[in-house]
């Protein structure tokens, strides 16, 4: 499994828009195949810090996600509401043999 963190810090007043359009792709992200998890969050510490936490199958079809009309109306409507770039990191998990919860 890929866990794909989008840390952003938006600009106050543009809060909402942002907040906005994340919640009405969310959605559609969610539908995508290999979408095990899509959740908006904000901090509770800075409310202008903000999160988008995906998780996915498989490499290709994060990929595919990356490609897709949700990630492209997300990078082209996330640019004019935050206040510098936002920082996107991939980790992949795995869970091992003999350490699930029990």
């Amino acid at each position: 499994m890929i866990l794909v963190i989008t840390r952003m810090k938006v600009i106050s007043e543009k809060r909402l828009e942002l907040s906005q359009t994340i919640a009405s792709l969310s959605g559609s992200i969610r539908q995508e195949k290999g979408c095990k998890r899509c959740d908006f969050c904000q901090s509770i510490e800075d409310e202008d810090r903000l999160f988008l936490i995906e998780e996915w199958d498989t490499r290709e079809n994060l990929m595919n996600h990356m490609k897709s009309e949700n990630a492209s109306v997300f990078r082209g409507g996330a640019q004019n509401l935050l206040q510098g770039p936002y920082e996107r990191r991939f980790h992949t998990v795995f869970s091992p043999a003999g350490m699930e919860e029990t």
